[in-house]
C-alpha cells in the first residue's frame, strides 16, 4: 500500500517560532527552477522517507502532496495514526527585509520534512490516504 498526504509546509504572512515571516512568492523561483525537493524525516538528510509529488504556492502558503516510501518506517506509522502531522521546510535565504521581524521574500527551498514540532505551528498535514 502507498501512503500519501497533503498539507502546507509553509504558511504566508504568519510569524513563526523563530520570528520570521514567509511572504507570498518566496518559493516562486525554486518552484520554477527546481520543481522537486526531497521528503525527509525531521530534517535529517540521511533519512529520506519519500517523495514530494507536487508543490505549489496558493493564497495560503506552500501546499504539498507527498508519498512515503516503503522504508519510511515509524514516520508512516505515526502519520497513519495521526500521531504526527507537522510539516516544515529547509531553505537558504536569498531575499529578505530585515527589521523587528525578518520578512523572507526569496528562498532556496532545499527539502520538505515531516516533523514533530514545526516552526510554523499551523504547517500541518491535513489529509492522509492509503492507496
Amino acid at each position: 500500500m502507498t501512503l500519501r498526504f497533503a498539507g502546507y509546509a509553509a504558511l504566508f504572512d504568519r510569524r513563526d517560532r523563530g520570528g520570521d515571516v514567509v511572504r507570498a512568492g518566496a518559493f516562486a523561483r525554486t518552484l520554477k527552477e527546481r520543481g522537486q525537493v526531497p521528503l525527509l524525516w525531521q530534517h535529517d538528510p540521511k533519512r529520506p522517507i519519500g517523495t514530494i509529488e507536487a508543490m505549489r504556492e496558493d493564497a495560503r502558503g506552500l501546499r504539498v502532496i507527498g508519498r512515503l516510501s516503503a522504508g519510511a518506517g515509524p514516520a508512516a506509522a505515526l502519520l497513519r495514526e495521526r500521531a504526527l502531522d507537522g510539516l516544515s521546510f529547509g531553505y537558504r535565504v536569498r531575499g529578505k527585509i530585515d527589521g523587528a521581524t525578518r520578512q523572507l521574500t526569496d528562498l532556496d527551498l532545499v527539502e520538505i520534512s515531516l516533523v514533530t514540532f514545526p516552526m510554523q505551528p499551523d504547517a500541518r498535514v491535513h489529509a492522509v490516504v492509503e492507496e
